[in-house]
């Protein structure tokens, strides 16, 4: 059995005990997140939701916070000496698939 969740402008394809990483949620770590944007269920059938499934909920438990890795922006124009390095590290949630109600 699997679904598909869309959380943080993205979408996973998650079955129970999966774990991924999800745009930053602000939950403590051990906390029960709900996601109730389920687009597909399957489970021997494929039920597909328009745009979601009625009452398909996804229930994951958060592992912990974290940073990924560093994307090194670099502006250059040429001719005028003009040069600027940035870095950015994207802030994510780890959870845990416990349950896919559907």
């Amino acid at each position: 059995m699997y679904a598909i969740i869309a959380t943080g402008g993205k979408q996973y394809k998650v079955a129970e005990g999966d774990i991924i990483n999800v745009e930053k949620l602000g939950v403590e770590a051990g906390e029960t997140v709900t996601f109730d944007q389920v687009l597909v269920v399957n489970n021997g059938e494929l039920v597909v939701g328009n745009p979601t499934v009625a009452n398909a909920t996804v229930t994951a438990t958060a592992v912990k916070d974290g940073k990924g890795k560093k994307v090194i922006v670099y502006r250059y124009k040429r001719k005028s000496g003009y040069h600027k390095k940035n870095g950015h590290r994207q802030a994510y949630t780890q959870v845990k698939i416990e349950k896919i109600n559907a």
